[in-house]
């Protein structure tokens, strides 16, 4: 079915009211212009996604011909001084076209043409282009990086609509096009992955970073990138606060005005919770198209969803009781509590989520709201959390949702009954059903699977660890996957800047910044490893502190 113009209004309202994500791209952010090629790709995305979802446009070739170009200025990038035949916008078209079909030479495309008066009356052709005209409009017109643009926005187009379900020409390559003369060399060396984590950590952070905004106005003296700027630099070094940060910051930016400290905490301040998290989910998810177009990205899996805490608190929480709230381990001291929800597992280990924690609000609340996150990014298959969600109503939500669980269980008395019972006849392993009451006669089926610890320091009951699980007891195995939430969360904290502020706004923008710098990090080393070996190893090979660098440089910090 072709588009029509009720679907086409129907797409671009959908995008005008994405929040903070603004089309066309070069009107976004200073990083992009109306004659920039990475401004243009992020145009193609962010159409593509939302094409496709409408029923009535299930093809791609209709598409190209219906994707808006007239605002990018393709004369910076066609080297042709004289006049032509053909206008640059349509051969951008035309080259899509080629790209989408995996064809090799100009012939195929021709002939595709002229078997299609209809596509070439909508991409405004009124002949068919001969095959060298074609032939030196792509290799001696177009810029090398045009060529590369028209490539990546072909496979894109193709990605976005074979994950809608529309039928596409070929299978899109999900793996990146190589940048550089690349050896493939299974161990690269240090300097060649600095080289490449360069590159891509430029690439990467032009498209997450438009993702935030602080609604400032229109004649601001300070651009508000330098915000984001200050933030990330905050980050490079432990325990940086602001203050001290930005007086840094004015020595080592190359920007000629940069923001004072209380000037940026006010600008967050004026930020809401909302806000923070809809800015935070929209830059994940930019970051996570950008890994997803290789094949080693795992878009389905395992999520793990945690809380962690921030220091003790020690000073005066008066007036502050319903966020600096006590410890996990219900010691007598006080923290902020924020929670998270994270991939594990074979995927790169990106925060999709996080969200603060107050006192008063119930784990279901909490694993209901960061579920509702994961679904919308990926395609959620298990769950693994701490006992600290042992609830029967939070895994009777889960199990409604379709997907598998794994919690540990506190041992009350029965378990450690059936703990004694396993000690004294030697069993290793034990699998029984349980029926957890919901309530009214209502109950929630789960497995219990009662496993020994043969190197515990302890030996009476406490040898055994008691798990839930609602699938296959195989699932156990993969509650290993956990502890990276737990690493995750000591580097996280590595990239948060200091403050005493007790402002709670404040607080989790810090946080939430943290771990997008984090998944920044663990994105960037996966685009790494598949460009250098084609292949991803859970163990990064560029550091936390080159991703931060790099960034610094970026930002023009340095």
């Amino acid at each position: 079915m072709a588009s029509t113009p009720v679907s086409r209004r129907t797409v671009f309202r959908s995008i005008a009211r994405q929040s903070y994500v603004e089309w066309p791209a070069y009107d976004s952010t200073p990083l992009y212009d109306r004659t920039s090629l990475a401004g243009l790709e992020s145009d193609v995305r962010t159409i593509s996604e939302t094409w496709f979802s409408h029923e009535s446009h299930n093809s791609v070739e209709k598409f190209v011909c219906s994707l808006p170009l007239a605002y990018f200025k393709f004369e910076t990038h066609d080297r042709y001084a004289g006049s032509t035949s053909y206008e640059m916008d349509t051969l951008f078209r035309v080259f899509m076209l080629k790209e989408l079909h995996g064809w090799n030479h100009e012939t195929a495309l021709v002939g595709f043409l002229e078997c299609h008066p209809e596509l070439r009356e909508q991409l405004g052709l009124e002949s068919v282009p001969n095959q060298s005209t074609l032939w030196r409009s792509w290799h001696e017109r177009f810029t090398g990086e045009l060529r590369e643009t028209v490539e990546t926005a072909a496979q894109t187009a193709l990605i976005n609509a074979q994950n809608a379900g529309v039928s596409v020409p070929r299978d899109p390559d999900r793996t990146l096009p190589q940048r550089g003369d690349s050896t493939g060399d299974s161990d690269p060396d240090e300097q060649t992955v600095l080289e490449q984590a360069g590159t891509i950590t430029d690439h990467v952070s032009r498209v997450v970073f438009p993702a935030f905004s602080m609604d400032r106005g229109e004649g601001c003296e300070i651009h508000e990138n330098a915000y984001w700027d200050l933030q990330t630099y905050l980050g490079l070094r432990e325990n940086l606060a602001a203050n001290e940060g930005a007086r840094s910051f004015i020595y080592e930016s190359t920007r000629s005005r940069t923001p004072l400290g209380h000037a940026h905490r006010d600008q967050i301040r004026d930020l809401s919770i909302a806000e923070i998290r809809e800015m935070y989910r929209q830059a994940v998810k930019r970051l996570l198209d950008e890994v997803a177009e290789t094949e080693q990205f795992f878009r389905a899996g395992i999520v793990a969803i945690d809380i962690t805490e921030a220091e003790p608190f020690t000073g005066d929480r008066t007036g502050h009781e319903d966020e600096i709230i006590g410890t996990k381990e219900k010691t007598d001291e006080y923290a902020y509590q924020w929670a998270t929800v994270q991939l594990v597992g074979n995927a790169v280990p990106i925060v999709l989520d996080a969200r603060p924690v107050r006192r008063g609000e119930s784990r279901l609340e909490i694993v209901e709201d960061l579920l509702d996150s994961a679904e919308d990014l990926v395609h959620v298959d298990s769950v693994l959390m701490d006992r600290e969600f042992d609830s029967q109503h939070v895994l009777e939500m889960i199990s409604q949702r379709g997907l598998t669980y794994v919690v540990p269980k506190r041992m009350h008395t029965s378990e450690r009954a059936q703990a004694k019972r396993l000690l004294k006849s030697e069993t290793d392993r034990y699998v029984n059903d349980r029926k957890l009451h919901l309530g009214k006669n209502e109950w929630h089926q789960t497995t219990l699977v009662y496993r020994r610890n043969e190197n515990s320091e302890h030996t009476d009951h406490r040898q055994y660890s008691v798990f839930m699980c609602n699938g296959n007891v195989g699932l156990l195995s993969e509650y290993g996957y956990r502890w990276e939430i737990e690493s995750g969360y000591r580097s996280i904290k590595r990239f948060m800047a200091a403050t005493t502020s007790k402002n709670f706004v404040l607080r989790f923008f810090y946080f939430a910044f943290a771990c997008l710098l984090y998944s920044i990090w663990r994105a960037v080393d996966l685009l790494v490893q598949v460009e250098l070996t084609g292949e991803y190893e859970h163990s990064p090979i560029v550091t936390a502190d080159n991703t931060l660098t790099l960034l610094k440089k970026e930002t023009g910090v340095g």
